[in-house]
């Protein structure tokens, strides 16, 4: 039986939303956030080293992160669903929005999480203006024009394409949706970009992806 190890508001979200895809039997096991520091809590660990979601468990496997566990459950009990065909031109598509989710998409996205944060952070009155003069020209300077320029390639992509990897739904999508779900939430202007929007929309509208959330129970992304 594979087992999901789900920590809530998390990349884990999408190993369920798969998992249904596939039509395949699983088991949740349910991990809370720590409600000051976000942090995974240290239970985790007893799974996997790192203490992180996603982490999947299936027979004596353990697997961790996002691309691997979709690799894998593809693999193993794809059937050939949700991939393109080996060596076409699809197939790279798919393989390269698999790796630009964590690789591209996620880190301006986490950077403007954490400078965010700093412009809010409780300091003393004589600090707080620097801190926030800092983190107000790092975002302007580099996050934010990252992640604007990350979306209008994906829109740019999305208005020539149905799906990241070409006409078909795969893998990728779900793959994606963490990071575009992010944007949606905090990152950037998904709003005034039509091909994005209704993308989400066409994902969020997937009875699978809602499956996978009432498996997995609130998902702050979305909110």
């Amino acid at each position: 039986m594979i087992v999901v190890h789900h920590l809530n508001n998390s990349r884990s979200q999408r190993v369920l939303w798969l998992l249904e895809e596939l039509g395949l039997e699983y088991e949740v096991v349910r991990y809370e956030r720590d409600p000051q520091t976000m942090l995974a809590p240290a239970s985790l660990r007893a799974i996997h080293p790192l203490g992180k979601s996603p982490v999947i468990t299936d027979g004596a496997l353990t697997i961790a992160e996002s691309g691997a566990i979709i690799e894998y459950l593809i693999e193993r009990y794809g059937a050939g669903r949700l991939i393109p065909a080996p060596a076409s031109a699809e197939r790279l598509q798919y393989t390269y929005w698999l790796h630009f989710a964590e690789g591209s998409a996620m880190p301006p996205l986490l950077m403007k999480l954490v400078f965010d944060k700093i412009e809010r952070q409780p300091m003393p009155f004589f600090i707080k203006p620097i801190a926030r003069a800092i983190a107000q020209r790092v975002k302007g300077s580099f996050i934010s024009p990252q992640i604007e320029s990350q979306l209008n390639f994906i829109e740019a992509t999305l208005a020539a394409q149905a799906w990241l990897a070409g006409a078909a739904f795969s893998a990728a999508d779900i793959q994606m949706s963490f990071p575009l779900e992010a944007a949606q939430a905090r990152g950037g202007s998904v709003a005034d970009r039509p091909m994005l929007r209704a993308y989400l929309e066409r994902i969020h509208q997937r009875p699978a992806y809602l499956r996978a959330l009432e498996r997995g129970g609130p998902y702050a992304l979305l909110s």
